[in-house]
C-alpha cells in the first residue's frame, strides 16, 4: 500500500511534464526545423528579419554558405550569418509543387 502512494504522489508532475511537452516545447521545435528548412532555402529577393531587429532583403546567398548579403537601405548592404536570421517576411523561392501543369 505504501509503494502504491508513492506512485500516486508523483503521478501529478508526472502529468504537468506532459502537459508542458505538447504545449510548449514540441511546438517549439517545429518552429526551429521550419526556421532552418526557411534559412537553407533563402534566396535573393527574400526580405528577412535579422536576431537584432533590422529588416532587409538578401542580395546574395550561396547555396552550402554561411554567410548571406543583405541591403538594409538603398546601396547598404551588410554581411550576415545565415543563423542570424530571426524570421523570413516574404519568400521568392518557389514551392515544390508549383512546377508542373494544374490538374482539372
Amino acid at each position: 500500500m505504501l509503494a502504491n502512494s508513492g506512485i500516486i504522489s508523483f503521478l501529478p508532475m508526472i502529468l504537468v511534464f506532459v502537459v508542458f511537452y505538447f504545449v510548449l516545447i514540441r511546438p517549439q521545435q517545429a518552429r526551429q526545423k521550419e526556421l532552418k528548412a526557411q534559412l537553407n532555402a533563402l534566396r535573393r529577393g527574400d526580405r528577412i528579419v535579422t536576431s537584432g531587429g533590422i529588416i532587409g532583403v538578401v542580395q546574395l546567398a550561396r547555396d552550402g554558405s554561411k554567410e548571406i548579403e543583405v541591403e538594409i537601405a538603398p546601396g547598404v548592404k551588410i554581411q550576415l550569418m545565415r543563423e542570424n536570421v530571426s524570421q523570413v517576411l516574404t519568400s521568392t523561392a518557389k514551392p515544390a509543387n508549383d512546377g508542373g501543369k494544374a490538374a482539372k
